[in-house]
Order: C-alpha cells, then sequence, then structure tokens
C-alpha cells in the first residue's frame, strides 16, 4: 500500500511539473545531442561531440550547431577528422553563446543525466578544449525519460525510444539508434548524425505532447499506472473522462439497484 501511494504521488508531481513547464512554452526547448560511442573509447577521454539541436517547444524552430556546419564554414568539407578538436571547439563556442543568451529557459532532455552522456559530458568536453562552459542550473532540466518513468512506470520495452515511437506511430524518418550513430561515427557521416539529432528532438516534441494530451500509448496497463487501490481509482477517475464515466454509470446502476430493494423491503 505504501510502494503505491509513493508511486502514485510521484506521478501525480511528474505530472504538475510537465505541466508547469509547457504552461510556459515560450520558455521551453528540447535538447539532444550525438556523439562519439563512449562504449568503444579505450583511453578514458570523454566523447568528441558531433551535433546538438534545440528545438524551441512554442514555436517549433530549431537552432542546431554541427561538425559539418562548422568545417564548411571553415574551408571545405574534407579532412574533418585531423582538424577535428579545432572544429569542435568553435562548434561549442556557438552552443555556449546559444545558452547565454536562453539562460532563463527551461530544457527537456532524453536521459542527458551525467557525465557519460548528459550536460556534464558537453561541459566537460568543452573545458578540455579550452572553453568555459556556461551551467544550465538543474532545477532547469527536464529528463523527458524519466518522467515517462514516473508516470507510467514499465512503460515500453528496450530501446525505449524506438518501442515509444512504433508504439505511437511516430515518424523515424532520419532515426538512428545507438549502434547505428556508434557506426555512423566510425564512418565519419556527421552529416547523418546531425539529422538523427533533429529527429530526436522532433520526435521528444509530440512525446511531450501526447502526455499532456494524455493520448501517450505505452505497455503500461491500469494497474501497472494507477495499483488497484482506492487512491488508485481516484487518481484514474480524476486523470480520464471516460474512467469518470464508468464510475458514474456503476454508481447510478448501484444506486438505482439499491434503491429498487430499498422500496421492496418496505
Amino acid at each position: 500500500m505504501v510502494n503505491t501511494k509513493q508511486r502514485l504521488v510521484k506521478r501525480r508531481k511528474a505530472l504538475n511539473e510537465l505541466q508547469t513547464i509547457v504552461n510556459n512554452a515560450a520558455n521551453l526547448m528540447l535538447i539532444h545531442y550525438s556523439c562519439e560511442s563512449f562504449y568503444d573509447i579505450k583511453d578514458g577521454r570523454t566523447p568528441r561531440i558531433t551535433s546538438i539541436a534545440v528545438r524551441f517547444f512554442s514555436t517549433g524552430q530549431t537552432q542546431t550547431f554541427s561538425i559539418h556546419k562548422v568545417a564548411e564554414k571553415e574551408g571545405g568539407l574534407t579532412d574533418i577528422e585531423s582538424r577535428y578538436d579545432y572544429l569542435e571547439r568553435i562548434m561549442l563556442d556557438e552552443f555556449y553563446e546559444f545558452v547565454e543568451r536562453h539562460q532563463r529557459f527551461n530544457w527537456n532532455h532524453w536521459n542527458m543525466r551525467d557525465i557519460n552522456y548528459g550536460f556534464q559530458a558537453i561541459d566537460h568536453r568543452y573545458a578540455v578544449l579550452g572553453g568555459k562552459p556556461i551551467l544550465i542550473p538543474d532545477s532547469q532540466k527536464f529528463d523527458l525519460a524519466r518522467k515517462l518513468k514516473e508516470i507510467y512506470g514499465d512503460y515500453a520495452e528496450h530501446p525505449r525510444l524506438e518501442k515509444l515511437i512504433e508504439m505511437n506511430n511516430i515518424t523515424n524518418k532520419d532515426f538512428l539508434g545507438g549502434a547505428e550513430e556508434a557506426r555512423a561515427f566510425d564512418n565519419q557521416e556527421y552529416v547523418k548524425l546531425h539529422r538523427s539529432t533533429l529527429r530526436k528532438v522532433d520526435v521528444f516534441d509530440e512525446i511531450l505532447g501526447l502526455v499532456i494530451d494524455k493520448s501517450l500509448k505505452t505497455k503500461s496497463n491500469w494497474k501497472d499506472i494507477y495499483g488497484f487501490t482506492p487512491q488508485g481509482i481516484f487518481e484514474a477517475i480524476k486523470d480520464h473522462w471516460v474512467y469518470a464515466l464508468v464510475a458514474l454509470v456503476i454508481g447510478a446502476a448501484l444506486s438505482a439497484i439499491f434503491g429498487i430493494v430499498f422500496l421492496d423491503f418496505f
């Protein structure tokens, strides 16, 4: 009972947090980035970053930062590998200039939580290249993947994002999974990585909208989400008009049955 209650409290908190940032849509962005596979690095350094995409939730406009765009401006797309650190530094200069201009914004992301993959990894990489990162406060970061877990429980099989895309018929054109991204980096297919990064912020935007509309399809059933407790039933009725209607019909039916019994008794 205690576990169910705690889960429902976390669920309601996650829903309220997402609703709050969406209500302030003018200050909400979705971010994703692609990088070298951190599983294949043997010398302990942090992965090189290839592209970053930031989508404004209110307008759908997307700002991008990428190795191939910088290379094109800096003399051509050939021999990027030998100039990678130089090009990456310029790309991250541009990104942190953008961050500085948007310090009051909320940043919605997918699993960008630590030094392996996340804001810390971007900050560290920039510092390694001689830059001074502008830190985004944790209070302005919202992990959509984690919020979905708190709202729906075990909402999809692994890989969760790909499965969620399938269940909700979301376009996956240009989308690359983790292994595909690693191969693309090894093959120096930076444009391909850039397109995948762009697609993913589009996907996050659509998923967030479905959560707010209460129409996201997941593998979680009613019991997984609410639990079969009085509080869980109450939360379900609050969340969904269908459950509220069913409760109303059942209540009316029971009232009618007991009313008839009461009249027959007298």
